[in-house]
């Protein structure tokens, strides 16, 4: 059975996509085992696939959206990992139709020189990109939802201590949880050594 889905990204993200002498896109198609079509003068994007059981047309489609998000190809890559997922927030749904909102709203995620955007990052483990009118989250499932949660929260205008207050308290709660389950699995690993 073939596969065929085109999607449309922006004209100036092709570039990234096709990489220097083509090697993000002969990667991708490498990895997923399927064939990228890319008209530069459009941004549409065909992903073929012969077989659906050799080749994963749904995460090659998958990584093509992310770097048309803004992700480099690099970071899109992870998308082939399990348990990796993509979350798109759409800031117009913050600011509504006013440009000076939605540049306010992208200010306030990114931060002074990135630094709000890299605390988000860090305490959740995720990549995230903000890019023409969205917000992109690339990781594991729960931490995903939670670098989204914070997203959400600094566009809809909470302080921005009060967002990282809340990702460090769900990553020491993480933690504990960790450890609580390895010491529930202590006494087991003794036992059987």
């Amino acid at each position: 059975m073939s596969y065929e889905k085109t999607v449309r990204i922006p004209v100036e993200r092709v570039a990234a996509l096709i990489g220097k002498k083509g090697e993000s896109k002969k990667n991708l198609e490498e990895m997923c085992h399927v064939s990228l079509d890319i008209k530069s003068d459009t941004g549409e994007v065909s992903v073929k696939s012969s077989s659906a059981e050799e080749g994963d047309p749904f995460k090659a489609m998958n990584v093509v959206e992310a770097v048309g998000r803004g992700f480099s190809p690099q970071r899109a890559l992870r998308l082939l990992e399990p348990d990796m997922t993509i979350e798109v927030l759409d800031l117009r749904d913050y600011a509504g139709r006013s440009a000076n909102s939605l540049e306010r709203i992208r200010g306030r995620i990114i931060g002074l020189e990135g630094k709000s955007r890299k605390t988000i990052e860090e305490l959740t483990k995720t990549s995230v990109s903000v890019y023409g009118r969205t917000v992109a989250i690339i990781g594991e499932s729960g931490e995903a939802k939670l670098a989204k949660e914070a997203v959400d929260m600094l566009a809809s205008g909470s302080r921005h201590r009060s967002v990282f207050n809340m990702l460090q308290r769900a990553r020491t709660r993480k933690k504990m949880d960790r450890m609580l389950l390895w010491e529930d699995q202590t006494p087991e690993i003794l036992e059987k050594s």
